[in-house]
């Protein structure tokens, strides 16, 4: 496993502040095997100069936010099973399925927001109830490389057969990861759908993230 160590006078914003962001202007260095060095999203231990633990982070070797913290508990691994609990207890916390007032067509719901749910980067919208369409941003290299336990898990846990994934170019780009977008699951999702936000309905092309009045 890779060993990201913090500069000195640093590990404070982990230790006291609980900050998610490791930035590369606070690493001392990294150790590691070259091939896990250049390996996005790769599980990192994360210790103070001094060799304190602090965390368990996501590696990002391409960005300015080096890592990102899974976990600032040294017995919690970061394995599937973290992964799928998480985006399990997001779905849960925003009741979408277990109330099911907004999971209808014509209603959006945000259902993973990044860091909140213990998912740094991710952020996935639900149109449309169970037959409507997942819609997922990875905007990190650490969500990206658990990319299909966390489609997998969203789909058991909302009964939504149809994920697309769409990409914000220039966060991605920033990650060092591709610009990828296209369907993940099911189908592919039309060109537009009307959508009510606030009372205001739209049309919004889930493919690009565009909305306009309806009329």
């Amino acid at each position: 496993m890779l060993t990201i160590t913090i500069k000195q006078g640093k590990e404070k914003n982990l230790l006291h502040n609980r900050q998610l962001w490791i930035y590369a202007s606070a690493v001392e260095r990294v150790d590691g095997k070259p091939a896990e060095k250049m390996k996005s999203g790769a599980t990192a231990l994360v210790r103070s100069s001094s060799g304190q633990f602090l965390a368990r982070a996501a590696w990002s070797p391409k960005s300015q936010i080096r890592a990102r913290i899974w976990s600032f508990d040294e017995n919690e691994a970061i394995d599937h099973a973290l992964i799928k609990r998480r985006v399990k207890t997001a779905v849960t916390a925003r009741n979408a399925v277990a109330n099911g007032k907004k999971a209808v067509p014509g209603h959006l719901i945000h259902l993973i927001l990044g860091e909140e749910d213990g998912l740094p980067g991710l952020v996935v919208d639900w149109f449309g109830g169970r037959q409507g369409y997942l819609v997922c941003q990875f905007q990190a290299a650490g969500v990206d490389a658990w990319k299909v336990p966390i489609v997998q898990t969203l789909i058991a846990e909302t009964g939504c057969p149809n994920v697309f994934e769409r990409a914000d170019a220039l966060v991605r780009k920033g990650e060092g990861l591709p610009v990828t977008n296209g369907v993940l699951a099911g189908d592919e999702p039309p060109d537009e759908i009307p959508l009510t936000e606030n009372g205001v309905r739209y049309a919004l092309n889930i493919k690009t993230g565009e909305k306009s009045k309806f009329r």
